[in-house]
């Protein structure tokens, strides 16, 4: 095959359609447990966390909460991947054999989301959110007490969250979508010194987190105790007013570890002697293998 630039521009098309074909095919778990949110700059601030919205009776003039104290700034950051391919491959007609790779940058792109959102999610322990408490935390104040999302232990993590509504517990901010290019001129640097041309992937994002109410982990003992306390303490959250917000956990969150755990307490009906499960059904069990 003859190198110039309408053959390294069909090249340039035809890895696009294969990125792009492979992007939309790769299935995703985020939007089970993330909001998105749209950026229009580096960064974002989501002090408006730092008011729970519920309605209230109106009496006279409006309540309008202060929100000064709180700053929870999302910062995007830039991310790529790319793979190389051979100046000799495409002379020798051989550019097929980097179809998988192409379709390894679609999928990796789109799964990057998933990553981001529960690799944060197992970081909740140590990372803070909009309170300036770790988001799974002790002692999240509240009308100056302190509530607490976390069931304490040492083992592995699970998580029971709400996530019947429109704000989630957790945030992926797009700043620019995934985006195919190439450094393919045969011009180039990269070309001349090393017969190689570029392909890749970028975009800008990150992740943050919601409201800490709507979660709940603990690192004790996957059981039916312990499902009933985190289940009871995430209904029993209220507002700095004292009003109940309403919260009722609609997912049990998992690795694959605790698979079979979590199906003991929500998916089956009955145990081994015939009695009655009393929290089967309570929560969807989402199996999530980025949190291995």
């Amino acid at each position: 095959m003859i190198i110039n630039q309408a053959t390294l521009q069909g090249i340039y098309k035809s890895f696009s359609t294969i990125f792009r074909q492979a992007f939309d095919g790769a299935p995703t778990m985020w939007e089970t447990v993330a909001m998105r949110a749209p950026s229009a700059g580096r960064s974002v601030d989501y002090k408006w966390l730092g008011d729970f919205p519920m309605m209230k009776e109106w009496v006279g003039e409006r309540a309008i909460k202060d929100l000064s104290a709180f700053s929870y700034e999302i910062v995007n950051k830039n991310y790529e991947a790319t793979i190389e391919v051979d100046r000799d491959d495409i002379e020798d007609d051989q550019i097929g054999v980097y179809t998988p790779m192409v379709q390894g940058l679609g999928a990796a792109a789109k799964q990057h989301r998933d990553i981001l959102v529960f690799s944060l999610l197992a970081a909740g322990f140590s990372t803070l959110c909009y309170d300036g408490q770790y988001f799974f935390d002790t002692d999240h104040p509240v009308a100056g007490a302190s509530v607490s999302n976390s069931g304490g232990g040492s083992g592995t993590a699970w998580y029971l969250l709400d996530l019947s509504r429109p704000v989630k517990p957790l945030i992926l901010q797009v700043r620019k979508e995934p985006q195919f290019v190439a450094m393919d001129r045969p011009d180039d640097e990269n070309v001349f010194m090393r017969r190689k041309f570029r392909y890749g992937v970028d975009d800008r994002k990150n992740v943050g987190f919601g409201f800490w109410q709507m979660a709940y982990a603990s690192k004790d003992t996957l059981n039916a105790t312990n499902y009933a306390a985190a289940r009871a303490a995430m209904m029993s959250f209220k507002n700095d007013e004292g009003v109940p917000l309403g919260i009722v956990p609609t997912h049990l969150v998992v690795p694959p570890t605790l698979e079979e755990a979590g199906k003991r307490i929500v998916e089956v009906q009955t145990d081994a002697s015939g009695a009655g499960n009393p929290w089967y059904g309570t929560a969807k069990l989402l199996v999530v293998p980025w949190l291995a």
